[in-house]
């Protein structure tokens, strides 16, 4: 049941946006089973706020369509929320009470993006990344679908659920004495128990954004926010911004939203990206004239064979790897790093009794000031801030044994490994038991026959052994702005109680936003 989150409870709805700017009206799309339910909206920063609710609206019940996952639900307009002038750019959280017993609740949300005036920061949820995993309606990405619709609800929990302590996670922290939850039982039996997909371990405001926001607002930082398909509706939308920042789970980039980040950090803006299999998939956002953008294309593993571009010929359109020959455009000429480096850290057989942890290297580099951090100590080891899936690069050791990237065609030149721990590309019966993988293969034998030419052993060495990276980087040298990865999905579960890793993200945060110039 928990797979096909259908309509689950007896109220579902979902935004016809995702993104709007102040001013703009909002249509909420509500099907239900109750005969009335109340509406209402939450700006979700530090603290949560009401800004807009309606009461005892009357419900009416719109069956799914079978091709929902596909192309959406198609559902009438049922309230229009009409945003203010004076609505401060963030994300808000839309809440659906039914009246009936047991009072079903939904979720919904959108952005408020900024007005005339913009903040010098913008953060970008990985929206792309959430509709990828959401399998409301049918099919995900991951469950044998190459087209999702943003017009559908997202899946209990990925908006909003209860807080709990490590067992929402795919990559569970363990504590002294425990054994690691190597396949995956305690988050299945969590989110079973309570009704969710699998997705609530991968992506999601909930799981990642949210994090950020309410640790960077209570800190008194001040940022924008927008979601991935703006950078690819409009490039003018970075203007003005001297600092990008992603967090989480960033793994779906469509070729304009590349692009519009790729120029922002030639022209000298600075990109931090606190993110796990950062840019691994190209997308193609695709609509009908009167809804661009409304479904998102990806044939993953199979579009070398199954892209309908690549027999026309237009292969850097493949929605495949960024990093496959046929695309040719390696996340890691920007990021300075990739997956293919390095993929999963503490979750199913790779690395799984790992540190889950940064082991430090450059202790006196910027990232690192007012730590006390010292060279081989771990950072973020409690809450297990290296977990999931990973961003790496290839290492050597300079003459002072410190790490310094291996050069690669299209990698950056200049490039600091500040900390680094080992992870690994998996195999097909690697994976955790508990989760649904690749029959045929994984992705260790898909990088290698990608990447390398077949499954045979020195092409499946060159992809197994890897590790994530703390580092920086300058893609255009001095000439175009920073690139800061932390490489890692679960970077943000340190953030509210790890002091140490809170301060390196402060250090991010007050580099690129304290002065108009960063300093040295």
């Amino acid at each position: 049941m928990t797979d096909d989150v259908t309509f689950y409870d007896d109220i579902e709805g979902y935004c016809g946006r995702l993104s709007c700017a102040p001013g703009d009206t909002v249509t909420l799309h509500v099907s239900t089973r109750c005969g009335r339910y109340d509406a209402a909206v939450h700006r979700w920063g530090a603290q949560r706020e009401l800004v807009w609710q309606s009461p005892d609206l009357a419900g009416s019940h719109v069956p799914p369509l079978p091709d929902a996952d596909a192309n959406g639900c198609r559902w009438p307009v049922s309230v229009e929320i009409p945003v203010g002038d004076d609505w401060r750019s963030g994300f808000y959280l839309v809440t659906l009470t039914g009246h009936e017993p047991d009072y079903p609740t939904a979720h919904a949300g959108f952005v408020v993006r900024a007005g005339p005036q913009r903040q010098r920061a913008l953060l970008v949820l990985a929206t792309n990344t959430w509709n990828a995993y959401n399998t409301w309606g049918g099919k995900s990405l991951y469950t044998g679908g190459h087209r999702v619709s943003f017009r559908r609800p997202f899946g209990r929990g990925l908006l909003h659920r209860p807080e709990v302590d490590r067992d929402d996670r795919k990559a569970r922290p363990t504590r002294w004495g425990e054994e690691p939850d190597s396949n995956g039982d305690r988050f299945q039996e969590y989110r079973t128990a309570h009704g969710y997909p699998a997705a609530i371990g991968s992506t999601g405001w909930f799981s990642h954004e949210r994090r950020f926001v309410e640790w960077a607002e209570a800190a008194g930082y001040a940022f924008d926010v927008c979601v991935s398909s703006d950078l690819d509706d409009d490039p003018a939308v970075l203007d003005g911004y001297e600092l990008l920042i992603d967090v989480g789970h960033d793994e779906y980039w469509s070729a304009g939203q590349r692009s519009t980040v790729e120029a922002h950090v030639a022209g000298g803006g600075h990109f931090a990206s606190l993110s796990g299999n950062t840019m691994f998939w190209q997308v193609r956002l695709e609509g009908p004239d009167d809804d661009p953008g409304a479904t998102m294309v990806c044939h993953k593993y199979t579009a070398h064979e199954t892209d309908p571009v690549v027999a026309a010929g237009d292969t850097d359109a493949m929605t495949g790897m960024w990093c496959d020959p046929l695309v040719g455009r390696p996340e890691w000429a920007l990021l300075g790093a990739a997956s293919a480096w390095g993929l999963y850290s503490r979750f199913g057989q790779a690395t799984p009794r790992g540190s889950g942890a940064f082991t430090v290297y450059r202790a006196d580099h910027w990232l690192l000031a007012g730590t006390g951090l010292r060279y081989g100590d771990l950072l973020g080891a409690r809450d297990g801030v290296v977990g999931y899936e990973t961003v790496g690069c290839r290492i050597d050791f300079d003459d002072l044994q410190l790490p310094v990237a291996r050069p690669a065609d299209g990698l950056p030149t200049d490039i600091e490994i500040v900390a680094f721990t080992p992870s690994s590309n998996l195999a097909v019966g690697e994976y955790p038991a508990s989760i649904s993988a690749l029959s045929d293969q994984g992705d260790l034998e898909f990088l290698a026959v990608r990447l390398y030419g077949g499954h045979d052993e020195d092409s499946l060495a060159r992809v197994r052994h890897g590790n994530a990276v703390l580092s920086v980087c300058r893609p255009h040298g001095d000439t175009g702005g920073e690139v800061v990865v932390a490489g890692t999905t679960d970077w943000v579960f340190g953030l509210a109680r790890d002091p140490m890793v809170a301060q390196v993200t402060a250090n991010i945060l007050d580099r690129y936003l304290a002065t108009p110039d960063p300093p040295s």
